[in-house]
Formats: structure tokens, sequence, C-alpha cells
């Protein structure tokens, strides 16, 4: 079995190997996110600099960028499509922490840690705004008309799972369905209108839309576990936010399900009075019951369909990217299970 470093490294040169070709489509990605701050009045350009500043690995931009290459040429007009989803995703961002007292966000404080809730929740709203904006600047209205629902199900499925705090009566398919809402939606907006704009026939879009669907329900399935078992100064963020706000992730879930009576009550008075100093507690309880183990394998189901979801197009060096970031989510879950 190869070590928890080995497959960390893979993942990071799988990553870099996919988004080397498509270096020239993303420092334009990012140079038209710049370009936004001057869209806003200067009296919060502070607030949104930072904001727009906070990028990652600029995965939904890499995904329009693949999804239009399985198709045909990619322009201008994927570059502005990408801009406006990586907008919706930090906007998101921004409000998640608010709602999670994150402090931490890739590596540095929140806007929330640096200026507050109230400030923070206004910079969402403003960067939601701009985003349409430039999304009905399309000469076609079905782009406007794809951020607005795909925007909405994101904010539904944040809502839901909301008020869906401290309740561990959740079953499996209504949390994937939160994770489909919150999290897979902006990827399948990604690869499915990254193909529409570059020409893509209905069933061709349509496929590359269910692919980020699958992709992205694998990630947040990762993700959950990641914040249960993840280590803040390796992963840059704030870790144990899922815990502290009773969210019922499927690693609990699951843990739940297969726990004897006595166990499953004590994992539950754990996570509805819940103290960081009782996680070691909680994490030998959901060892016990496998619940990282089969999590994980649920995550490789949905990467499993991802792939499948992209096997019915002609083969090209963009699809072979999609498959490969597959590969780097399943080198990067084969590194969680090994630690």
């Amino acid at each position: 079995m190869l070590s928890t470093e080995r497959q960390s490294k893979m993942a990071h040169e799988g990553w870099q190997e996919i988004c080397r070709p498509l270096d020239p489509f993303l420092k334009q990605v990012t140079g038209g996110l710049r370009e936004q701050v001057h869209c806003f009045d200067p009296a919060i350009g502070t607030f949104v600099q930072y904001a727009l500043a906070g990028q990652g690995k600029q995965l939904r931009p890499v995904l329009v960028a693949l999804g239009g290459g399985a198709i045909g040429p990619v322009g201008a007009d994927h570059v502005k499509a990408a801009v406006i989803i990586e907008m919706v995703h930090l906007a998101t961002l921004v409000h998640d922490d608010v709602i999670d007292h994150a402090e931490m966000r890739r590596g540095r404080p929140t806007v929330t840690a640096n200026w507050g809730a109230e400030i923070s929740v206004l910079v969402g709203d403003c960067l939601f705004a701009q985003a349409l904006e430039l999304a009905a600047q399309f000469p076609t209205p079905k782009v406007c008309r794809a951020v607005s629902a795909a925007t909405r199900t994101v904010c539904t499925g944040e809502v839901m799972q909301t008020l869906r705090r401290g309740n561990f009566n959740v079953t499996r398919e209504e949390y994937l369905r939160v994770v489909r809402m919150k999290t897979a939606e902006l990827f399948a907006l990604a690869c499915g209108l990254g193909a529409e704009l570059a020409g893509a026939a209905p069933a061709a879009a349509a496929s590359l839309a269910e692919y980020g669907v699958e992709l992205g329900t694998a990630y947040q399935i990762y993700d959950d576990c990641l914040d249960i078992f993840g280590a803040e100064p390796v992963e840059g963020k704030s870790l144990g936010t899922d815990m502290a706000l009773g969210k019922a992730t499927l690693p609990v879930l699951v843990a739940l399900e297969r726990l004897p009576a006595a166990h499953a009550r004590r994992l539950r008075g754990l996570l509805t009075q819940w103290d960081p100093s009782l996680a070691a507690e909680m994490r030998e309880l959901l060892s016990q019951a496998g619940a990282m183990e089969e999590t994980l394998l649920v995550a490789r189901s949905h990467l499993a369909r991802a792939c499948g979801a992209v096997e019915v197009l002609p083969p090209c060096s963009e699809s072979r990217g999609l498959l490969g970031l597959a590969r780097c989510l399943e080198d990067q879950i084969a590194a969680i299970a090994a630690a």
C-alpha cells in the first residue's frame, strides 16, 4: 500500500499535469476576476478584492475549460462563464464562512474573521449580483437562466442543510440530495455550460453535466471526511465546523446506522453538546463503526459513475483530463484512508 505522503504527492502531480495545458485559460480567468473589482463602488473595493483573491485550485474554471474542450474550441465566452461561476462559488464561500464561524480559508483569515459577519454577508450578496449581471451580457438568455437556477439551487441546499442541524435522523438519500444541491450543482453547471458554449449536442452536454454532478458529490463526501479526520495546518482551513454546528454528514450517518444502541446514543450526545475536546472519542466511535471506510467507498462509487459519463464521449486530451481529475480525487481519498 502506498504511503499517505505518496498518495498526496500523486494527487498534486496529477492536478498539475491536468492544469499545465490550461494555464493560459486560467490566467485569463484570474485576470477577469481582478477586473471585476472595478465594477464595484470604491468604498467596498477592499472587501471585494480580498474575496475574489481567495481562489484555490480554480477547479470550476478547469471544468469549464475541459467540458468545453471535450466538444470543441474554447474561447472568450468560456473565460467569461468561468469568471461568473467562480464568482458565484466565492460568494458561497464567503457566506459559508459566516454560517460556520470559520476563521481560516485557504491558508488565510476569512472575510468574516477580518471584517465580521455583517460585511461578509453583504459582500457575498454583491458578488452574486455581479455574477448575474455578467451572465446577462451573453447574447442568449440561456446562460443567465442557467446561472440563476444553479445559484438558487446552491442556496436552497445550504438552507436545507442549516434547517437540519442537530437532526441525526436524516437518511443517506436526504444527505446526498443536499450535497448534490449545494456542491455538485456548480460542478454540473461548469461542465455543462462549458460544453454548450462549445456547441455540444444536448446528449453530450447532459453527459458532461452528469460527470459534474458525480464528481461534485464525491468531492463533497471526501470533504466531509476531511472535516473530521483532516489536519488544519495541512489543509489550510478551519476543520471540525460540521461537528460544531451539528451537521449530519455521511460519516456520522454511517456510524449511527452501524453502532450498537448504547454507542449510537453516546455519539448523538457528543454531537448534540459538542466540544473540541471530545473529538478523539468521537473519532474512536466512528472508527469502531468503520464509518470512514464506508463513506469513502460511497465517494468512490460516485467517481466511477463520473468516469462512466465521460467514457461515452469521443477520446481527446480534454476528456482524458476529466478522467484525470477523478483519479486525482481518488488519490486524495486513498491518502485520507491511509492516514
